[in-house]
């Protein structure tokens, strides 16, 4: 496995348009079984902030339970190293292909139970919510997410790989969500 880090992502300044947001830390992921995106976002006051963001690989042809060990150990790494508060995880989208759907399940378990191990809150979010979230809007695409992911995040590019994008935008899901609505998950 081969973690890819997004390139320097500068900051501008902006006036802020969120409202006061709770401090925390949150790791946000996307996940999935050859690319699996993570996104480490600081909420506070009216700023949101990226931390870290990237994306483990893990090859195709090893054997399923080292490339769910490989994604096991990366999150388990990304806690130890910046202790978040919660970690917000992207329900999968179950299409027409049930195999990539199990998969993708698999990688969920593994992560799960990661932050169990570590002792950090996880909470899901359905793809729509997140859409909600981050564009006002639930049937969003792909690329309108981004750029409010880029946009809330006061970056100059928009962060890729777009796993990474995806998974920030999952942490800005939870970061930005009023307190009694985290509690609902």
């Amino acid at each position: 496995m081969g973690v890819v880090a997004a390139p320097a992502v500068e900051a501008r300044e902006t006036s802020a348009a969120l409202p006061m947001l709770v401090a925390m830390r949150v790791v946000g992921i996307d996940p999935g079984l050859a690319a699996c995106g993570f996104g480490v976002v600081e909420a506070g006051g009216s700023r949101l902030r990226v931390v870290d963001c990237g994306c483990w690989h893990t090859r195709p042809g090893r054997p399923i339970e080292l490339r769910l060990r490989d994604l096991f150990d990366g999150l388990c790494g990304l806690l130890a190293g910046h202790r978040p508060d919660a970690v917000a995880l992207e329900e999968s989208f179950v299409g027409a292909d049930a195999r990539t759907a199990l998969s993708v399940g698999q990688v969920r378990g593994a992560l799960i139970v990661a932050c169990a191990r570590a002792g950090v809150e996880c909470v899901e979010y359905s793809p729509a919510r997140v859409k909600q979230a981050v564009c006002g809007y639930g049937a969003a695409e792909k690329a309108q997410v981004q750029q409010m992911a880029k946009a809330l995040l006061r970056l100059e590019r928009t962060p890729t790989p777009t796993h990474a994008a995806d998974a920030l935008a999952v942490a800005i899901c939870y970061a930005t969500a009023p307190p009694l609505l985290r509690l609902a998950g």
